[in-house]
């Protein structure tokens, strides 16, 4: 069963990751890059909470999430260990069947710590701000879900890592936003439902 499973996976991944072209792989390599997209998600979300929070909840929420990317960077780590699931670009089997373009391959894959970064990020934000901002969400998973295919786009990535690696980033983003809920309401102001 898993190794049908596996297979399938195998088979998507080559799919998706050879639509792409020589013409799109730039834009790409620049939406994969955590020097670029988070910190354009981070200027929107401080804007966003500093307009509706003001500064002491800006620091309260930076801090919180901050240990949500860490907690979901570690955790990512943890399951790529345990797991040791080769990434495609480190398989043999097809490596000269997958468009590499990455600049590195890395070892383990399973799961995409983009994916989870990216999501957790997005559930948290989107969810803190949905009293002001109601469409906001669905820009951030978006966002998310763009950097999550750039994984696959790359050849680092199958899309079984970045299933699992968004599923986390929700629950991790979700618990989070409650823990940011609590604090903002014991230390800060008190938020709307």
């Amino acid at each position: 069963m898993i190794d049908t499973l596996l297979e399938y996976d195998t088979d998507l991944f080559l799919v998706l990751n050879t639509l792409g072209s020589e013409t799109w792989d730039a834009l790409w390599l620049t939406i994969t890059n955590k020097f670029f997209f988070g910190p354009v998600l981070g200027v929107i979300l401080i804007y966003c909470f500093q307009k509706q929070f003001g500064w002491k909840a800006v620091m309260l929420l930076m801090l919180v999430c901050a240990l949500m990317i860490t907690f979901t960077d570690q955790i990512t780590n943890v399951f790529k260990r345990g797991f040791a699931r080769p990434r495609p670009c480190g398989n043999l089997d097809i490596v000269d069947q997958l468009r590499f373009i990455a600049v590195r391959c890395g070892k383990y894959g399973f799961f995409s710590g983009h994916s989870s970064n990216s999501m957790a990020v997005a559930m948290f934000g989107g969810l803190l701000l949905k009293p002001y901002y109601k469409k906001l969400v669905y820009i951030l998973v978006l966002i998310s879900l763009i950097v999550a295919y750039s994984r696959i786009y790359l050849g680092v990535h199958y899309p079984l890592d970045i299933v699992c690696g968004l599923t986390f980033g929700a629950i991790s983003g979700f618990i989070f936003y409650k823990l940011a809920q609590y604090l903002l309401k014991r230390f800060v102001i008190k938020i709307q439902n």
